[in-house]
């Protein structure tokens, strides 16, 4: 009982005093902005690896981030990708590592990426330097 007329005396004295909690960023709703380094694609034994860093560049937080891989062989047909969701907000200005592993196939020829979010879609633009 002392604890919570504590708090609650503590929150009074804070709110007469006019201290007041910065209000947190309102997370970005429809499209999102982020920058992204060039994506590195390697073979790793049975898989391949493609790695990029990627920075918010929106005013918000990004929340659900998904970036998905998708490969095509030389005929334009689709095929296996890799994706990967952020378990947290995204800051803005944060940096994050992206690793997306996708099973080797002999047919493989090119790919693509498509970044979305749980509010929306993503603008990606390619940096040169992401720091």
């Amino acid at each position: 009982m002392k604890s919570l007329f504590r708090a609650a005396l503590a929150l009074a004295l804070v709110s007469s005093l006019g201290i007041a909690q910065p209000a947190p960023a309102q997370t970005v709703k429809g499209v999102a902005q982020v920058g992204i380094t060039q994506p590195v694609t390697k073979v790793a034994g049975k898989e391949v690896v493609t790695t990029m860093k990627v920075k918010n560049l929106s005013k918000g937080p990004i929340v659900g981030l998904r970036v998905e891989e998708y490969w095509y062989d030389k005929e334009g047909n689709p095929m296996p990708g890799g994706s990967r969701q952020l378990n947290k907000p995204l800051a803005p200005g944060a940096v994050v590592a992206i690793e997306l592993r996708t099973p080797r196939t002999a047919t493989m020829d090119r790919n693509s990426y498509q970044f979305t979010h749980a509010n929306g879609q993503v603008t990606a633009k390619v940096l040169a330097k992401i720091e």
